[in-house]
Parts: C-alpha cells; structure tokens; sequence
C-alpha cells in the first residue's frame, strides 16, 4: 500500500461509524472584504470575525472543492461613536449601515502528504458586496473644525482577492491545522467614499487550528486563532495595529447528516493604529460574538459530497467597533469520501 493510499485509509476509519465525509465539512474561511466588519482605520478589520467554523481542522478529500458563502450584517455604532477615515484627518460620527456579500472559495487539496504526514490545501478568497452605509456628520480637520452634515452611500463591487495555503494533519479524534493568507488591494477602493470593496493595503493573516471530532459520540468541537498583520494605506498614510482573533464551534450530530450548536469569535486589537492619518490615537478595538449554527452533509452524487451550514452571531462588548448581529450561509461541493474496504 502506498503512502497517500494509507492516509486515505487513515482520514476514513475515524469517521466510519457516523459515515461522516470530511470532505465537504471543513469551510476554507481565510480573509475578507466586507467594510461593514468594524475596527482599525474607518472601523475596518481585514479579517472577519466568524469566518472559521466546525470542522476547520479536518482534513478532506484530495481534489477541487468549491464554498460559496453567502454573509449578512447590520450595524449601528450609535450617534456619538467616531471612527477615522481618509487622509486628511476626517472623522466620522455616527456610523450604522448593512452590508450582503458573496465569497467564492475554490480550492485544491494535494493527494500526496507533506511535512510529517500533513495534508496541504491552496486556494483563493474572492469576494462581491453591496454595502450602505449612513454617518450622522464628517469632521474634517486635526481640531474637527469643519463639520458635514448627515451623509449616506451604496456600493457594490469586488472586494481584495486573498491566496492561502493550509496544512492539516490528524490523529485519531484530534485534528491540527495552520495556515497563511495574504489580502491583495485590488478591490474598489476610494479614501473620500465612506464605504468600499477594498482596504486600500494589503495584510498578512496567519494562525492554528484544532478540531475534536469523536465519532462514538458525534460531538465536534473547532477552535482556530489567528494574527493579522496590515501594511501601511498609502493613499491615507494610517497603519492598522496588529489584530487577533479567535473563532470556536461547537455541535452534536443527530444521525449522519445533521448536526447543530453553537459559533462563537473574540476579536482584539493587540497593538495601536499609526501613521499621518491615525488622527484619534492609537484606536484599539474589540468585539465578541456568540449565536447558533445548523448544518446537513449530503451526496450530490458517486463523486461529489455537499455541505450546507447556516449560522449567526450577536454581538456585545464592542469598543472602537459598532456592534450588531451577522448570518452566514454556507454551501460547499468537493470530492466524495472513498468508501473503506471490506
């Protein structure tokens, strides 16, 4: 038997008892574009909390999978919260909006293992939104001293482009990963407009992984951390601090289809903004989410498995960040679990 043949084997024996396919399961969830996710420079964090979920550390099927993420938020940051924008030292005040996106994530899992049995993935992160968003006032200014009044705007467009590359490996119940993604500033991007597709910079995100999976039982839990490291905008002269994250599911499967539970995700500003444009300080921001999720493996056909998952989050304990609640729709087709030998 050949190696890649044994780690086939490997993946299946612990999942056997539930028929539970990883392939389908694990949701590659690296950066994002959607400018309604709150902190840093105008509010803005790369990285989007709640992206991970169940299952992230397990590895798949070698092959091409394709998840299609459907995401929705609405936020309100309340009439006297301020967040600094543009180059010129602007400000705004009052910021509330929603924003609909769609992340398409193709990816390719490599058959053959690597780094002591590890299993590698690569794959690209594009994402296309709508957002609006409204502000109460602008100050512009380093004392604030010029003051426009009650602004709004729309916008739909492509968002920054992210490649990553993971590893994976498993031993038994428990399942490790890491991996690394770069956020490349190709999406719409304009300082003076009060929303955007894109970041204006580009930024490094890495982090682990751990999944418990336990077949006997169905229950599965998926912790995965992470820094985010953001280069300087230069059309605003403002250096995003270094941020991180930590998002956790947990659930419990119901037969070999079903399983719910619960999503969670800490975000935390770890250094302070810098730069020309940091015109309110250092800016270090946080916020907290909790909510429910529930999710359905199926087969598409003798080749191909699906994955559907539906969860959201409330928020709470914001700072330098509007709080409000978000739901994401997962759908995601990749290869088909071999079946065990007799």
């Amino acid at each position: 038997m050949t190696e890649s043949k044994a780690l086939d084997v490997r993946w299946a024996k612990p999942l056997r008892r539930l028929r539970i396919s990883p392939a389908g399961l694990s949701v590659l969830a690296l950066l994002s574009s959607g400018q309604l996710a709150y902190a840093d420079e105008g509010g803005i964090s790369v990285y989007l909390p709640g992206f991970y979920g169940s299952f992230t550390s397990v590895p798949t099927e070698p092959g091409w999978s394709l998840a299609t993420v459907y995401y929705h938020t609405s936020i309100d940051a309340g009439r006297n919260a301020r967040f600094p924008r543009g180059g010129r030292g602007e400000v705004d005040v009052g910021i509330e909006g929603r924003s609909d996106a769609v992340f398409f994530v193709p990816t390719y899992t490599f058959t053959e293992p690597v780094l002591n049995d590890a299993q590698a993935s690569i794959g690209l992160l594009v994402p296309l939104l709508r957002s609006r968003v409204q502000v109460d006032a602008t100050l512009t200014g380093p004392f604030g001293n010029t003051v426009s009044g009650q602004r709004s705007d729309s916008l739909t467009a492509l968002g920054d482009v992210a490649p990553f590359g993971m590893l994976k490996w498993n031993d038994g119940v428990n399942n490790f990963m890491t991996y690394a993604t770069v956020s490349i500033p190709v999406g719409s991007y304009d300082p003076d407009r009060i929303v955007n597709g894109g970041f204006g910079h580009a930024a490094i995100d890495s982090g682990v992984g751990y999944t418990y999976l336990d077949p006997s039982t169905g229950r599965e839990f998926s912790i995965t951390g992470g820094l985010t490291y953001n280069f300087e905008n230069p059309d605003t002269d403002y250096q995003n601090g270094i941020d991180g994250h930590i998002d956790w599911a947990a659930s419990q499967f119901f037969n070999e289809h079903l399983h719910a539970g619960l999503v969670g995700y800490a975000f935390q500003q770890l250094t302070g903004d810098s730069g020309e444009g940091a015109s309110l300080g250092d800016f270090k921001s946080r916020v907290f989410g909790i909510g429910p999720q529930i999710g359905y493996k199926f087969d598409v056909n003798d080749t191909t498995a699906g994955y559907v998952n539906l969860k959201g989050f409330y928020e709470f304990g914001a700072k330098n960040r509007p709080e409000g609640w978000n739901v994401w729709l997962t759908l995601n087709f990749s290869p088909a679990a071999k079946k065990p030998a007799e």
